[in-house]
């Protein structure tokens, strides 16, 4: 694939290039095999808490093997967001400070037909040329033809319409990426998931970040609490959005610059 590169030798020229043209992009060997193996045992966990939920909720038939909001005190999130992978590349796409919109994963099996298998984009509004968001999917498993690579269908981030499934399904291409390997795309790109055909499983990450001034998928400076966010390095504050909150009160809206909810440089 044209888009394919080694993570070592990212440059942003070619970055520019790429995700203008295909809107998507492949940079493999960017996390070593006992990080993501780590990440992708940690999943068995997180997932039967999550399905719990969404069958007591009766959602579970369209949510077969995803988990949303992964970010937590004790799992790998926090050592993940820590090493700021594709740091330039996103700080260039959303051009400067950004946060977390979301993390999640998908186990792709055989049989299942969760909602990411429709074709879809991952944010609500067409954005056209104002970058507003951008997906990184790390991938924990090969993805292969037989066990679902995603369908990317290349320059669509161009376009407002959503495609005819035919023309989709013939036109699009699949994502053959090796385990460790990182996916950037805009998020005006369609895609969808391909379907497993075999036994095993299809593990990956899928997240998304913002420009600080959009409204996150969960509150996580509220889920992980205000004095725990107080022992975050700052990277980490930045990233889940610590510097990026809405006053609940006037007590909290009323403070110093140096105190306040929403910090300066935000967008």
């Amino acid at each position: 694939m044209k888009n394919k590169f080694n993570y070592s030798e990212a440059d942003l020229a070619t970055f520019d290039t790429i995700m203008a043209d295909c809107g998507w992009i492949v940079y493999e060997d960017a996390l070593d095999v006992d990080f993501v193996d780590e990440i992708a045992n940690s999943l068995v966990n997180a997932y039967d808490e999550r399905r719990k939920i969404q069958v007591k909720n009766g959602i579970a038939a369209v949510m077969n093997g995803t988990l949303h909001h992964l970010v937590e005190k004790d799992a790998f999130s926090l050592k993940f967001l820590d090493q700021k992978y594709c740091d330039s590349q996103i700080r260039h796409f959303l051009d400067g400070n950004y946060i977390l919109n979301s993390l999640g994963a998908v186990i792709n099996l055989k049989g299942d037909n969760p909602y990411v298998q429709n074709i879809h984009r991952d944010i609500r509004s067409y954005t056209g040329n104002f970058k507003l968001m951008i997906q990184m999917m790390v991938i924990l498993d090969d993805f292969t033809l037989e066990n679902g690579a995603t369908h990317f269908l290349s320059g669509s981030h161009h376009s407002k319409e959503k495609p005819e499934a035919d023309f989709f399904y013939k036109n699009s291409d699949r994502a053959i990426v090796k385990k460790g390997s990182i996916i950037l795309f805009d998020s005006n790109l369609w895609h969808a998931s391909g379907k497993n055909h075999t036994n095993g499983q299809r593990r990956t990450l899928t997240m998304a970040f913002t420009r600080p001034f959009f409204k996150q998928q969960l509150d996580y400076p509220r889920a992980l609490g205000y004095t725990f966010g107080e022992g975050l390095n700052e990277s980490l504050r930045q990233v889940l959005g610590y510097n990026a909150r809405t006053p609940e009160n006037l007590d909290e809206y009323y403070q110093p610059v140096e105190k306040r909810m929403y910090q300066p440089g935000q967008g």
